[in-house]
């Protein structure tokens, strides 16, 4: 994506995670690694949470995003476990994971004779989300640039259970043709706030094994096979990922010209329109007056219109007279 692509690519992603909003009961998030090996080198740009049965247990424990090493790791919601043996005996959990867990409200802590003990503060729901919807904005798609290998990489990996292309464009057959036919297609209007069908996606087998692509070299390519069990455990990472994170992750920019949307997304009154503040809002916008930013709680906007809890009554308890053992 060039530069002179990204301004209309963020304002068009931004409109269509307000229409989702809007009109689905999905946890939404933007731009979130969905790889296995290498996360980080398939970075999609919407991802849908479907809520599934256990929803309800998952919004009492934490708004955040609880650490997949704590969700994966042996501690669990009965006796509590000395800390330094979960880590030592843990291949997956650190004291890192520990920390983060229990600032979330996921692990709860206590000492008992000068020993650090630590716990669940309730079972994990793993019935909480039902699926994951992978969306990738191409607004034209005139200009599709690595478009076909980024679909293919999620078809043949198979993290998400369907795989959505969104774009402005009017589709043709040819179009179609190019894309694979596993994956879904939708015209999006931010115009008008109108979505159109063009064609279903495909559900994928994400209950199975799949195929990464990690490296590409003009004469070869390097694949790992990703089995079931670590499929698994990068659906629930980008759940979590997607519950904690949202997608009004940007700041407003500190001009008098800045003004949000009702749906909390960042407006420009100079140039009529929603801009990226981190790529056009710097020194170098003309335009620029300086001014406070808007005062906009993104949070109370997410709250108000999802089925996510910013302030869940938590699950932490006290045992009765744990003050004696310590």
């Amino acid at each position: 994506m060039s530069d002179l692509d990204a301004p209309r690519e963020f304002a068009f992603e931004l409109a269509l995670c307000a229409h989702l909003e809007a009109t689905t009961e999905w946890v939404l998030s933007r731009q979130l690694g969905a790889a296995v090996e290498r996360p980080g080198r398939r970075i999609v740009d919407v991802v849908g949470v479907v809520p599934g049965p256990e929803f309800d247990e998952r919004t009492r424990i934490t708004a955040d995003a609880i650490p997949a090493r704590a969700v994966e790791s042996d501690v669990g919601v009965g006796e509590a476990v000395p800390r330094v043996r979960a880590v030592r005996e843990s291949d997956r959990l650190h004291d890192v994971a520990v920390d983060a867990a229990v600032d979330v409200g996921f692990f709860e802590t206590d000492r008992r004779k000068g020993r650090e003990y630590v716990r669940q503060t309730a079972r994990y729901p793993d019935g909480w989300f039902d699926r994951l919807v992978g969306i990738e904005n191409k607004p034209d798609l005139g200009a599709p640039g690595d478009l076909g290998r980024q679909l293919r990489i999620d078809i043949s990996l198979g993290l998400f259970d369907t795989v959505v292309l969104a774009t402005e464009s009017h589709v043709t057959r040819a179009h179609l043709n190019r894309i694979p036919q596993e994956v879904g297609v939708w015209r999006f209007d931010p115009a008008t706030d109108s979505k159109t069908v063009v064609r279903e996606p495909t559900p994928l087998a994400t209950d199975a094994g799949g195929v990464e692509l990690v490296a590409e070299e003009p004469l070869e390519t390097a694949v790992a096979v990703v089995d079931a069990e670590a499929k698994a455990r990068a659906r629930r990472r980008i759940a979590e990922r997607a519950y904690g994170k949202g997608w009004r992750t940007y700041d407003f920019p500190a001009c008098a010209h800045a003004e949000p949307t009702v749906d909390g997304r960042p407006y420009c009154t100079q140039f009529d329109r929603v801009v990226d503040p981190s790529r056009v809002c710097g020194g170098d916008c003309d335009a620029r007056v300086p001014a406070s930013a808007p005062d906009v709680d993104v949070d109370a906007l997410r709250d108000g219109r999802t089925p996510w809890e910013r302030d869940p009554p938590g699950v932490r308890r006290r045992q009765s007279g744990l003050d004696r053992f310590r």
